[in-house]
């Protein structure tokens, strides 16, 4: 069985910068990602410095090169479960696709599974013109007709944050929200169109969003519609460790589930650490890759202070052998 320094279990940008850190400061490491990122249906990386407008794949494509250069070897396959292991490297990670491998330490960067609204035609469009962060999108939709679908608590937040990219704003309260009086105020200063009822469908002609559809037939056009995602941790395989999504509220809202970190990524669980959107829900590309960094260099500091206790354990025992003979 193959043995790294560190296995990192999903090669986003959290997964792939702690991984450029790990190899760059000399360590085993192996990246398992199953090759399909949050973000894959988009079609560009946003607020990313140097990177703006970067299509997805290709920003993971020049990461992967990066930590290969290194000498991180870097795999496509599905990490099927974690057990701990029975030597000093603590655990034994189970892949679909070949033999199980060894780690000292794990890096875990395995991110969401965005989970939509039961509205026929909205998962299709999901990345495209259903939208979900107004720092990813909005300007690629400014000045269009934009809707807001009402499925909690933060839809009056979204319709607030995207009335700065268009005056053209409508919130749909789809029989799930009723705004505050406060709300309703601030919807009308802002210029913002309410609609009452429940939505049905949207409507897409010549593979582009061109309207809401309401219960009863009316329509609303509309060029892109924002909605609040279920934000749903990907850690199932990490229950043998002991380690299970809580919920993450944002705003006093639940947003979906993440695995419990401090502000290094270290877990509950000894030697594994977490970094991106499975930890931090909310958090967008550029600030996974820097958490994965920060996780990254906890964990070669941690690899340090047990390697320096091992090499006093054997420093002391060869001046006791010296000694005696």
């Amino acid at each position: 069985m193959k043995r790294y320094d560190v296995v990192v279990i999903g090669g986003g940008a959290a997964g792939l910068s702690g991984a450029l850190a790990l190899v760059r400061a000399r360590r085993s490491v192996l990246v398992v990602d199953n090759g399909t990122p949050r973000n894959a249906p988009a079609e560009h990386v946003h607020n990313y410095l140097t990177r703006d407008g970067v299509p997805p794949s290709e920003l993971y494509s020049i990461g992967r090169a990066e930590v290969s250069g290194y000498g991180g070897d870097v795999v496509i396959d599905t990490v099927t479960g974690v057990r701990p292991g029975g030597s000093e490297y603590g655990f034994v990670v189970e892949l679909a696709g070949r033999e199980a491998v060894e780690a000292r330490r794990l890096l875990v960067t395995t991110g969401v599974v965005d989970r939509l609204p039961a509205v026929p035609g909205l998962a299709e469009r999901f990345g495209r013109d259903v939208l979900h962060c107004p720092y990813c999108h909005g300007w690629e939709v400014q000045d269009q007709a934009i809707g807001v679908l009402a499925t909690g608590g933060m839809a009056g937040h979204q319709t607030l944050l995207f009335r700065q990219w268009s005056d053209d704003v409508t919130l749909f309260l789809n029989d799930v929200l009723e705004p505050t009086e406060e709300e309703w105020e601030q919807f009308a200063a802002r210029g913002i169109s309410v609609v009452q009822g429940k939505v049905e469908s949207v409507e897409v002609t010549d593979d582009k969003l061109t309207g809401v559809r309401l219960e009863g037939g009316r329509v609303i056009p509309r060029q892109a519609l924002v909605v609040q995602t279920e934000l749903e941790a990907r850690a199932d395989f990490l229950t043998d460790l002991g380690l299970k999504a809580v919920v993450r509220e944002a705003r006093g809202v639940v947003v979906g589930t993440a695995i419990e970190s401090d502000a290094t990524g270290a877990t509950a669980v000894p030697g594994v650490w977490v970094a991106g959107n499975v930890t931090d829900p909310m958090i967008q590309v550029i600030t996974s890759a820097a958490a994965g960094l920060a996780a990254g260099a906890a964990i070669n500091a941690d690899l340090v202070n047990d390697d320096t206790r091992k090499a006093v354990d054997a420093y002391r025992a060869g001046v006791t052998v010296s000694a005696v003979v």
